[in-house]
């Protein structure tokens, strides 16, 4: 389709589907509409697929990957992949305009959201181009006498991506290019809210590409049928997914019948353990940016606060000042750090859930509704809640909203064992001016990443993966490009 572009920067995005090489509508051509939450109002449509899509598109990977050549020939995959980052890089302000159109995010903050996934298409290409996908491990010993044995590093097949709305140009590049560099084929299916950070992406990889024909599937749905009809697909090999706890659940009993490889990156309800020993000048400011810069619409957000008992209303003075004066407003001026709730059902949950907290006992510090100076738009002030009981909803859910929640303790030990009071175990962060005793709380703190004096865990080189019911599996480093490998063990004469 013709983007269509308002006077604001909303653009129309892609409407259409990208199924086995052809961009396509729904089966029946039903549509639906895309939001800017920021305004309210519609911004375009884009195609309702059916279960019949997903299976269409399900068996044109199954055909690509069975049939086709992608999944062996390695320099034809970094071909691909180096025009798919050029054609990005191109696109990359169409694009931009695009993911604050459907997410409201600022564009002041879109530098992690669009030039970071494009270079990682980039990196991925060359780290999978340089993988060593066969490894001799040498002479045996066996009962039949020596054997060499050789580790050959496969792709797993056909890889179903379910990408969450909170950032999901990003998720979606995350989730698909190092599976594709593996030599897997892919069906993506872009969340609801956001379809057209996956549409663009599709029709982008046909018209400046030579990826072939069924290798890359995008799939847009307003039904949540369609997403379970993927995990549940038996000709579906693995299913990787960001998003909520509860649908990580529901999408590994989908799979369990055909024992789909699973990889999970789900909720979290993030503690923040800062020292008595810390700089809360320093810190504490970057507590607060950290709530409100993505409307807080982040899995990996320290939404607990924990502080010393003996420096609290220190700490809260400083938190209270940091959130009052957070730039917040209309997405499209630059400045701006924080924008809307991605939805009114969104901003609802997020005023119920303070609401909850409030009731269980949490003192209001700020915030706490929407700004009286954005009537239009799922807008939601930056809000600090005091005294919030460690087992109380607020401080056990995730808010998905700009909330932090404050909780203060006694000693280390009492720190640790409220952070770790929680079905979540995806991120943390700890504040002191000793670093090696922040290291050993760090470590006791049961959380797959931990963030030390504001130097952040994440990265395209480091392994990013959760504990407990935060998920399953790594992002990123080694261990991420492996989790889109089978290792097959080949014994054979020296």
């Amino acid at each position: 389709m013709t983007a269509v572009e308002s006077d604001s920067g909303v653009l129309a995005g892609e409407q259409r589907m990208l199924i086995d090489g052809e961009l396509v509508g729904a089966a029946g051509g039903a549509v639906f509409d895309v939001e800017h939450p920021a305004s309210e109002e519609v911004a375009g449509q884009c195609a309702d697929g059916t279960v019949e899509d997903m299976a269409r598109a399900v068996s044109a990977a199954r055909r690509a990957f069975d049939a086709g050549e992608w999944s062996r020939d390695v320099q034809f995959r970094f071909h691909c992949l180096m025009q798919l980052h050029d054609a990005l890089d191109r696109h990359k302000e169409h694009l931009r305009r695009v993911l604050v159109t459907e997410v409201g995010c600022p564009v002041t903050v879109t530098g992690s959201q669009i030039e970071d996934p494009i270079s990682e298409v980039k990196h991925w290409a060359e780290y999978g181009r340089d993988f060593d996908y066969l490894v001799d491990t040498g002479l045996h010993n066996t009962a039949l006498g020596p054997a060499r044995r050789k580790l050959h590093h496969e792709p797993v097949g056909v890889v179903g991506a379910i990408t969450p709305w909170n950032v999901p140009f990003y998720l979606n590049i995350a989730e698909t290019v190092p599976a594709l560099m593996a030599g897997n084929t892919v069906v993506l299916k872009p969340a609801q809210l956001t379809p057209w950070s996956g549409s663009e992406l599709g029709r982008i990889v046909a018209e400046e590409t030579d990826i072939p024909a069924g290798v890359f599937n995008v799939v847009t749905s307003n039904a949540n049928e369609v997403g379970a009809a993927l995990s549940a697909d038996p000709g579906v090999d693995m299913i990787t997914f960001t998003g909520s706890t509860a649908t990580g659940r529901a999408i590994l009993a989908a799979g369990a019948s055909t024992v789909k490889k699973t990889l999970l990156e789900l909720g979290g309800k993030s503690a923040h353990i800062v020292l008595d020993d810390a700089d809360f000048n320093s810190s504490l400011p970057l507590a607060a940016m950290m709530a409100c810069v993505m409307s807080g619409q982040s899995c990996i957000l320290p939404s607990r606060i924990l502080l010393p008992r003996s420096r609290y209303d220190e700490g809260l003075a400083v938190l209270k000042a940091s959130m009052e004066n957070f730039p917040m407003g209309d997405p499209w001026t630059p400045g701006n750090m924080q924008g809307p709730q991605i939805s009114a059902t969104q901003r609802q949950k997020v005023l119920g859930l303070i609401e909850s907290g409030l009731a269980s006992g949490a003192r209001l510090v700020t915030g706490g509704g929407v700004p009286e100076s954005l009537p239009v738009g799922y807008y939601v002030q930056p809000t600090l809640l005091a005294d919030v009981d460690p087992d109380s909803t607020i401080a056990q859910e995730e808010i998905f909203g700009p909330v932090l929640t404050v909780t203060p303790y006694d000693g280390d030990d009492e720190a640790i064992a409220i952070a770790n009071n929680t079905i979540y175990g995806l991120s943390g962060e700890v504040s002191s001016a000793d670093v090696d005793r922040a290291f050993a709380v760090a470590t006791r703190m049961r959380t797959g990443n931990v963030t030390i004096n504001g130097k952040s865990h994440f990265g395209i080189d480091s392994p990013f993966g959760g504990t407990k019911q935060s998920g399953l599996g790594y992002r990123n480093g080694t261990q991420g490009y492996q989790e889109y490998l089978h290792i097959k063990t080949i014994g054979m004469p020296e």
